[in-house]
């Protein structure tokens, strides 16, 4: 028995020093560079799930469509920058991201979302509709992403699920610097994103610094809101079920008080910090909101606003905020009186109606942003 033990060790040992094993190694992931004057579609169309796209610094003129699970698309920082083609697509292609006026695009099937996908570290900027658009796609994460100067949005997410967008930068576009949304082309009750999270972001100068249309079960925390014509939209509408199940906290929301003209369904913008409309079951709490000020009817530091099709804010929670200098109050509600939201322990000044503001609710707010612009 001793020999044939011994044997059967010896033979075992010569196979694995042949590379023979019980089970195969799983497939290296590798990294494909791009370099100036490269193409990333073609490095990106060639990779395969678990690959990384690394794109150096310089400047591509291009459009990106994303489709493979486990990717990551990265760059070298901002100074790794994609720009609108100078080419024009062939008329009789399919319309896709480039004749979308997209810049990337990650894609998913509907019913067969696309999983685990990075994008991060790159700027993209002067696209005619979105910096970064992504559509049916679960545990997308987006970081340091800086989108400027888009026509559209900047950063935007629609039917999709447990994403991630954290330390990005939008700067003036022309809509919502990130904007999420169950779908945009259909109108349709909130779906849930079973815990998607937006944290440390950096939202300026856009129409809305974040958008939140018609979706359940996010955490929005520790972002940085400033010079937009609105800092944060939580909207649902006459459909069910409502938006809400959100935890926003620790936030700054501070001077959005650019002006934007009135659109369908909505005023004309200007000093609104955070706005809730039709939402449900949202826990706004530990946020530091000031100098937001204006004219309009969504105009505030924190606005209640029952929405133009009637959707009223139900159950929602205010409480330990600390606001200051916003107009025409720090605290706005315009539900009825007897609507079941509550305002507790929040510093402020003065309210709509009266009485919202907690006069013993005092102390600093420390946030540990990052503030890099």
């Amino acid at each position: 028995m001793m020999k044939c033990h011994s044997a059967y060790l010896a033979c075992m040992a010569a196979l694995l020093g042949t590379g023979l094993s019980a089970t195969p190694a799983a497939a290296a992931h590798h990294t494909v560079v791009v370099h100036p004057g490269g193409s990333i579609q073609k490095a990106v169309n060639a990779a395969r799930p678990g690959d990384t796209v690394l794109v150096l610094a310089g400047t591509f003129h291009e459009s990106i469509t994303v489709k493979t699970p486990g990717l990551t698309l990265r760059g070298v920082g901002r100074r790794t920058v994609i720009k609108p083609s100078t080419k024009k697509a062939a008329p009789h292609r399919r319309k896709g991201c480039l004749e979308s006026g997209e810049g990337i695009c990650v894609i998913g099937q509907r019913n067969s979302p696309v999983p685990n996908i990075t994008i991060s570290d790159l700027t993209v900027t002067g696209f005619s509709q979105d910096g970064l658009w992504s559509m049916a796609t679960d545990h997308l994460i987006v970081q340091r992403v800086t989108a400027t100067d888009n026509g559209r949005r900047g950063i935007s997410q629609e039917h999709s699920t447990r994403g991630v967008f954290r330390d990005n930068t939008a700067r003036d576009n022309r809509d919502a610097g990130l904007y999420l949304a169950n779908t945009t082309k259909s109108k349709a009750g909130a779906t849930d994103t079973h815990g998607t999270v937006i944290e440390r972001n950096h939202l300026m100068g856009n129409r809305s610094g974040l958008t939140i249309l018609r979706l359940r079960n996010l955490t929005i925390t520790r972002n940085y809101l400033t010079g937009n014509c609105a800092g944060m939209f939580v909207v649902s509408d006459e459909n069910k079920p409502k938006a809400g199940s959100l935890a926003i906290s620790k936030n700054i929301v501070r001077q959005n008080n650019k002006y934007c003209a009135k659109i369908a369904r909505l005023p004309f913008l200007q000093g609104s910090g955070i706005v809730l409309t039709g939402a449900e079951n949202t826990v706004v709490t530990e946020n530091l909101i000031t100098g937001n000020s204006g004219k309009s009817p969504l105009s505030g530091g924190i606005v209640l606003f029952k929405s133009y099709v009637g959707a009223k804010n139900e159950r929602n929670r205010i409480s330990g905020n600390q606001l200051a200098n916003n107009n025409p109050a720090d605290l706005v509600n315009q539900e009825a009186a007897k609507s079941n939201n509550t305002f507790q322990g929040n510093s402020c000044q003065a309210s709509k109606p009266t009485g919202l503001c907690s006069s013993n609710s005092h102390g600093s707010t420390r946030f540990g942003h990052n503030n890099r612009t």
